[in-house]
């Protein structure tokens, strides 16, 4: 019986970025299967974007990020960062790769890294087609995509499917009838895909 594993996380997430690769590297390793659930702050929850934070947690988080980023090797620009446009219309392009059966992972990856790495706007689908397209995918094809009923219908469902399973935060994963939010819980789950359930 396939094991899986439920993936809820952001774009916009940079806890996301820094978690992704550990997280999927830890999947392939126990044979476990991904299925991603795409969304944003779910403040029905208790989610807060980071921009309504106090400035003293901000300022921690913030230094907590640097923190992890080195330990996980990601680089990540976060002083000085330009003005950037919404960055979630990139989760309708990696959900319509993940419908379509292509390396959704991949295409994660390169936006993620795009984004958080690099600070290009992948707001602008002109910016995402651009990505898409040095990754090896079919960047306008995918941006089409992004009006279809079927991306549509699974945005909505995965921010659904967040609101009911007491998500507020990225990542977080659903595994075996247990929640774990945040990238520094990854030992958790690991332990758990090896049979330790908590």
């Amino acid at each position: 019986m396939t094991k899986i594993v439920e993936y809820l996380f952001s774009i916009g997430s940079p806890w996301s970025y820094i978690g992704f690769d550990p997280f999927v590297e830890i999947a392939a390793e126990n044979g476990v299967e991904i299925r991603p659930y795409l969304t944003t702050v779910v403040e029905e929850n208790g989610g807060i974007f980071s921009r309504n934070r106090p400035e003293v947690r901000r300022s921690y988080w913030i230094r907590d990020l640097k923190r992890w980023a080195r330990l996980r090797g990601k680089e990540l620009i976060l002083d000085n960062r330009p003005e950037l446009s919404d960055p979630a219309p990139a989760s309708l392009m990696v959900i319509a790769a993940y419908l379509d059966g292509k390396d959704w992972i991949g295409l994660t990856r390169a936006l993620q890294e795009a984004f958080w790495s690099q600070a290009k706007d992948i707001g602008q689908p002109h910016v995402r087609v651009a990505i898409a397209d040095a990754a090896g995918f079919d960047g306008t094809a995918l941006l089409q995509r992004q009006a279809d009923e079927d991306v549509r219908e699974k945005w909505a469902a995965d921010r659904a499917h967040a609101l009911k399973n007491g998500v507020f935060g990225f990542p977080t994963f659903l595994y075996g009838g247990e929640i774990y939010w945040g990238q520094d819980n990854l030992p958790f789950l690991e332990r758990h895909f090896a049979g330790d359930k908590p």
